[in-house]
């Protein structure tokens, strides 16, 4: 069965913690602090996998997860790094944030390999909190915490050409007919379950790929008949090539069946309805009313959609469709509609991140954070508004209580900062 889209959960390496020691040697009558730093935890990584064509994988394996950081040690040792976990999907993958749907990375063009999930920072060692003031640091930094994320995978096909129509009217048998595409070929009435992909390869034009859109029947774009799972692979599609039965055979109108099809497009994605088109009246092998095909081209070539009169079965008319299609995608040039991402969940993190406060010493405390780094960053504290606002920000946000609760006492000496370079008494 193929797989278009699938749920997984994603989690990044938590940092391994700071190591608190002090250097013990003989005749070393007080070493000073000698606590190595922990490693940093793995990232979770996509990466494009060119031999894969669906997302079946993702059926037996729901969970991915990267490496913790090593703790730090003594004498300076340095924690070792959690591994990354990399996520082999095929060309053309969206990953999206499953709470908000918002796109993550789109995995086609350039986006060959994408960190989307970054590890936790190795926290430091008390080594690096020494100072003239606090020559005998008795805390190490924590490292910071994984970063975990369920993501919706869903494959959009990589294709120059579109094949869109009823069930039916002989959309597998014209790929099978024009390319190296071998689908399965029978009266099914109602939809094909897999995008058929195959590439075009005649003499004197570059080959193209084009795939069989399965699903499009009316209400498609309300999810009638899988359409909404398969409507998708239209998305990228630089050309979309509507096949129609123009013999009836299937006791449906071919004027009606393409302006349906057309309607279920515009409902998806309006912007589908700006791709060039052009109409292949199939199965003239069985007309008897020698009029069907000139009443296809009587509505829709004033509207600059050409028609051409095919039959899939016999093979007459497709060389003079193909090589139509390929000038349309010439004059387009190269390249891949490759989606924006609208959603950053390093961000999201930072944003959601805990504020941590810690007692490094006797009278020295710590307060740190992505939220404390940014708040510093766009406060002046030289001037009185912004320091009445940092006073602000840091009652409303619990840290004078937390202060007060680890036993801060007047005079006791604060740090923050990235590299704790803003130092200040505390006084009520």
């Amino acid at each position: 069965m193929f797989a278009d889209s699938a749920k997984i959960y994603i989690r990044s390496g938590k940092g391994g913690d700071g190591h608190v020691s002090f250097r013990r040697e003989l005749y070393v009558a007080a070493g000073g602090p000698d606590g190595g730093d922990g490693g940093k935890g793995g990232d979770v990584i996509f990466e494009v996998d060119k031999g894969m064509n669906t997302l079946n994988s993702f059926r037996h394996v729901t969970k991915y997860v990267a490496g913790d950081g090593e703790n730090g040690g003594k004498k300076l040792c340095h924690g070792q790094d959690g591994n990354d976990i990399v996520v082999k999907v095929p060309e053309g993958t969206l990953i999206r944030d499953f709470e908000s749907g918002a796109i993550i990375a789109d995995m086609s063009g350039d986006n060959e390999r994408v960190t989307i999930l970054k590890g936790g920072r190795g926290g430091k060692g008390n080594k690096n909190y020494a100072t003239a003031t606090m020559q005998v640091p008795k805390y190490a930094q924590p490292g910071r915490p994984s970063k975990e994320l369920w993501v919706k995978l869903e494959l959009k096909v990589i294709a120059d050409v579109g094949l869109v129509g009823f069930p039916n009217v002989g959309k597998s048998t014209l790929l099978s007919m024009v390319s190296n595409a071998n689908p399965k070929i029978a009266n099914y009435h109602f939809t094909t379950l897999n995008p058929n992909l195959g590439v075009v390869d005649l003499d004197g034009i570059k080959g193209y790929v084009i795939a069989d859109i399965p699903g499009l029947i009316e209400g498609a774009a309300e999810g009638v008949g899988l359409g909404h799972d398969f409507l998708r692979h239209i998305d990228r599609t630089k050309v979309i090539i509507h096949m129609v039965d123009a013999s009836g055979s299937e006791g449906r109108d071919p004027v009606d069946d393409i302006k349906l099809i057309n309607n279920e497009l515009e409902k998806y994605d309006a912007d589908l309805m700006k791709k060039p088109q052009v109409i292949a009246a199939n199965k003239t092998d069985l007309l008897y009313e020698s009029d069907a095909v000139a009443r296809i081209k009587a509505e829709f070539e004033p509207l600059g959609v050409k028609v051409f009169p095919i039959s899939a079965a016999t093979g007459k008319g497709l060389k003079e469709l193909l090589y139509a299609v390929s000038l349309m995608l010439d004059e387009i040039g190269e390249g891949v509609k490759v989606f924006e991402s609208e959603f950053d969940p390093d961000a999201k993190v930072e944003i959601d991140a805990p504020i941590d406060v810690y007692k490094a010493d006797e009278h020295a405390f710590i307060i740190e954070g992505p939220k404390i780094d940014r708040m510093l960053g766009y406060t002046n504290l030289d001037d009185e508004k912004g320091f009445a606002f940092f006073q602000k920000f840091l009652k409303e946000n619990g840290i004078i209580d937390r202060l007060e609760e680890l036993g801060i006492e007047e005079g006791d000496t604060i740090y923050m900062g990235e590299n704790y370079d803003l130092e200040f008494d505390y006084y009520k």
